[in-house]
């Protein structure tokens, strides 16, 4: 696994897990900053969890495709 493989600007992967990390950064902001009733944070703080979760797992899928894989960045 290597930190390096991280940046792929050629993979849709990439900007899955860029969209989901930047949502969920934007949700994780909407909590803190307005106050909402117990069901709607809980909803909100939801899918901003899954969102980390599913970014985090595109990240590491991207970290362990090896440089010869299809869908990799081959340059």
């Amino acid at each position: 696994m290597k930190f390096s493989r991280l940046w792929q600007p050629r993979n849709p992967a990439f900007w899955m897990m860029l969209a989901l990390n930047i949502l969920s950064s934007i949700l994780a902001w909407l909590l803190r900053s307005y106050p909402l009733v117990p069901l709607a944070m809980a909803v909100v703080a939801g899918f901003a969890l899954m969102n980390a979760w599913l970014g985090l797992r595109l990240a590491i899928g991207l970290m362990r495709e090896e440089p010869g894989a299809p869908g990799a960045n081959e340059r």
